[in-house]
């Protein structure tokens, strides 16, 4: 799976630069109500690129992140001429790039695309790694593709903009990168305050985190085997993540993965023997960071029902999950039964004080 990474805080010289050497013959910037108006002034200011690019402005936030929003963009694309020598620009966060990636990489069966994420969590997780989707039926990213952006061009200069949230919600995704790469990186990321880093502090950092997915995405492209390894934390995180969605108060992703982070080293404990020392210090910093769940005891069948519809799943009734044995050491075939996953939830709400 080929996919140029660049980072660089000159997002419109790097844009620039892609479009001169990939010379589509027509551009379209795909990006939401809220990028239009705090990230795209600036670009089009710098870059000619941008300027002179269609614009497809769609609403913000996951409730758009639909099969509706996917048509429109479709429509804007056939109304703007675009062919299969077209490209689109992907700016925004999780949402955009997963959807702007899916409809490009369907349209005409397959156009061109960059990804421009403003979010940190989009830089380090949805952004890059070559899936795309929409949500389908309350259930998230159901339906979509493998298909690598050309380029992703990562900058920590639009974060910024964003509130505090949406800092920490894509440093839950970093957290997660450092407990598989087991290389000490977990120690420097808790010791600080995500807001508290400057803009190239951050990029360094991103960086390291993104090169670990990039590693684990380059040997299993289409999540075979090794790729599982980056669910860490998702299966409960979309459980998580589902049902706030279905009680009506939406929780950001990565706050649901810090979440799920405990739950899974919770799990990585009882079967694989993680640490609890380690454990107890994970819990501890996503108490702190990411607050708790809205969760009881009567939301377990529904969380677990939520599992079940997870995509990693093998199809015979078993629920899959990825789980460590200590930081680096990665098994991404257990499989966990309804009362061992009840039991792990009633030990993460101990954790975290629910």
């Amino acid at each position: 799976m080929s996919q140029q990474l660049i980072f660089t805080n000159d997002v419109a010289g790097a844009i620039d630069n892609w479009a001169r050497t990939a010379a589509p013959t027509r551009l379209f910037v795909i990006a939401d109500t809220n990028t239009a108006s705090l990230v795209l002034p600036q670009l089009e200011e710098k870059s000619s690129a941008i300027a002179e690019a269609a614009k497809i402005i769609v609403g913000a936030g996951e409730g758009f992140k639909n099969i509706t929003t996917l048509a429109e963009i479709w429509s804007e694309l056939c109304s703007g001429g675009a062919t299969r020598s077209a490209a689109v620009i992907n700016i925004g966060g999780g949402v955009i790039t997963d959807m702007g990636g899916f409809a490009a990489a369907t349209f005409k069966r397959g156009i061109r695309f960059v990804n421009v994420p403003t979010t940190l969590l989009a830089a380090v997780d949805a952004a890059v790694g070559g899936k795309t989707g929409i949500d389908f039926r309350g259930l998230k990213n159901e339906i979509g593709a493998f298909a690598p952006a050309d380029a992703v061009i990562i900058s920590t200069r639009f974060f910024r903009t964003l509130p505090a949230t949406e800092l920490r919600s894509g440093y839950a995704e970093m957290l997660k990168h450092a407990l598989l790469a087991g290389d000490g990186s977990f120690d420097r990321l808790i010791s600080v305050e995500p807001d508290s880093l400057t803009d190239d502090e951050l990029l360094e950092l991103v960086k390291q985190s993104v090169l670990v997915k990039k590693d684990v995405v380059t040997k299993d492209p289409t999540e075979k085997g090794l790729r599982k390894a980056l669910n860490l934390g998702h299966t409960p995180g979309h459980a998580f993540e589902s049902l706030a969605l279905e009680k009506g108060s939406p929780v950001p992703h990565g706050y649901a993965v810090a979440w799920g982070l405990v739950v899974d080293l919770v799990l990585s404990h009882l079967k694989l023997g993680f640490p609890s020392a380690l454990l107890r210090q994970v819990a501890q910093y996503v108490l702190d960071t990411y607050n708790v769940p809205d969760i009881n005891c009567t939301d377990y069948p529904r969380i677990v029902e939520y599992m079940r519809h997870d995509k990693k799943n093998a199809g015979d009734g078993t629920i899959s999950f990825t789980l460590l044995s200590a930081p680096g050491q990665v098994d991404v075939s257990c499989t966990a039964e309804p009362d061992e996953i009840t039991a792990a939830l009633d030990i993460f709400r101990d954790l975290m004080h629910i």
